[in-house]
């Protein structure tokens, strides 16, 4: 799912721009609670703040979302009643001022907790002020100092980069609840994988979850020298991290069509099929364009059409290319009326419950929901159902998730298999993994389906 740039207007009692850091997440955070799972993917408009406010804010955000189970356990230890029955705006105050007090050490615990109380009582009612300000306080008498690594233990909570102490708060017993806690995931999630992935698989997974994730480049293709100051080689071929500013990033891609962001993980699906010599390729779900760009680059004298059904998506799609000689970005029924029968190789980039990608869509872990997985496979299946009719004679899809979910994956051939005669091969599955930035590499899945291969699955 794209994100778009959007201030989600909070209580009508104040609708005037936001003038703080704090009063932008704030607003943000109280709308997000009241959806709480179903929290919206967005990037936050900081458009009106100055450069220090806007990159305070996203940190904020970032904190909020990311560590908002751990944070609702901590705060719950100063509670009488479930912290989800409070009103959104307390429970969006107390979750900003926990992050702060928790995750962000160079935000004085005292300025914190003012803030919180001020804003509760401006935002929701002045009474809520007094609640805000003693579980606050009970907040930051229950975290004590950093420590150098999580253990798994009942006393200490994992950090990006180490972990910290718990004083007077211990985590659950249970090890499936405790690693849910520990790394705000869900216990849905954690109990779905158990069934398919070891422990330490899991824990893996969950931890790399916290980290913020490197921006990474795939390189492969680059016809002339990149700016070796400002990228690093990443532990997979073919990929660097980035390491300069910004601005430099977005000039660099705006210059050049040979190298884009995408993970290691992300692009393994294509080069699984790179052997092959497809006169015309379908990117199916081909969102804003980077497995196309990929798809380009590894078949250079294959006609390349790409489209998808989402329109903010697809305009995006279509700027990337206007004027590609080699790649057509069309409406999804011309795509589907010209390419019938044709295509050699049609890459199906589904839409999936992105678990594979929690660092990068910190909501994604939130949304998994058993209703929600069970509208994906409906999705998906469609999808793989529709795109058969697209092959030409030897012609195979490519069907790829961004997923560690075994319903989203393996299944999913399996069925292909049993309903579609679809044989499965070159099935493989990344998960996330590597703390460092220049091993980090998120979670995915991809096989290569068949017609006439029922036995291959």
């Amino acid at each position: 799912m794209s994100r778009k740039p959007v201030n989600i207007p909070g209580s009508r009692k104040d609708t005037s721009p936001p003038r703080s850091a704090r009063e932008l997440v704030g607003r943000v955070l109280e709308e997000q609670a009241r959806r709480f799972p179903e929290i919206e993917p967005i990037e936050l408009d900081t458009s009106g703040l100055d450069e220090r406010d806007s990159a305070l804010a996203h940190k904020l955000y970032d904190a909020s979302i990311r560590r908002w189970l751990t944070l609702e356990f901590l705060i719950q230890q100063g509670l009488r009643r479930p912290f989800r029955e409070l009103e959104a705006g307390v429970q969006a105050a107390l979750i900003l001022g926990s992050a702060q007090i928790v995750l962000l050490d160079r935000i004085p615990v005292h300025a914190a907790i003012d803030e919180a109380v001020e804003w509760v009582k401006r935002r929701v009612r002045p009474g809520a002020g007094g609640l805000v300000n003693a579980v606050l306080r009970r907040v930051a008498e229950g975290v004590g100092d950093r420590i150098d690594d999580w253990q798994d233990d009942l006393d200490s909570i994992p950090l990006a980069d180490g972990a910290r102490r718990l004083v007077g708060i211990r985590l659950p017993e249970d090890a499936k609840e405790r690693l849910s806690v520990a790394t705000s995931v869900p216990m849905p999630l954690i109990e779905r994988w158990a069934n398919d992935l070891d422990r330490e698989a899991i824990t893996t997974a969950c931890l790399h979850g916290l980290v913020r994730p490197p921006t990474i480049l795939h390189v492969r293709h680059a016809r002339v020298p990149l700016p070796e100051d400002w990228l690093s080689p990443h532990a997979v071929e073919g990929h660097a991290v980035w390491t300069g500013p910004r601005d430099g990033l977005t000039e660099l891609l705006s210059c050049r069509d040979d190298v884009w962001v995408q993970d290691p993980s992300s692009s393994s699906a294509v080069l699984s099929v790179a052997d092959r010599r497809p006169g015309l390729v379908v990117d199916l779900c081909a969102g804003q364009g980077t497995k196309t760009r990929q798809l380009r680059a590894c078949f250079p004298d294959a006609e390349i059409v790409a489209t998808d059904v989402d329109p903010a998506r697809y305009s995006v799609l279509s700027g990337v290319f206007a004027g590609d000689e080699r790649v057509r970005v069309k409406p999804m029924d011309a795509v589907r009326s010209e390419a019938r029968g044709r295509a050699d190789l049609v890459l199906l980039d589904v839409p999936c419950s992105n678990t594979g990608v929690m660092g990068r869509r910190v909501e994604a872990r939130y949304r998994a929901t058993p209703a929600s997985l069970k509208r994906l496979r409906g999705i998906q299946r469609q999808i793989i159902g529709d795109a058969v009719g697209l092959l030409g004679a030897g012609g195979v899809l490519l069907y790829a998730t961004c997923s560690m979910d075994h319903a989203e994956n393996q299944s999913q051939a399996r069925w292909a298999n049993r309903h579609l005669g679809l044989g499965a091969s070159r099935e493989r599955q990344a998960l996330p993994g590597g703390m460092e930035a220049v091993r980090s590499v998120d979670g995915s899945y991809s096989v290569v389906l068949s017609p006439g291969g029922g036995g291959g699955a």
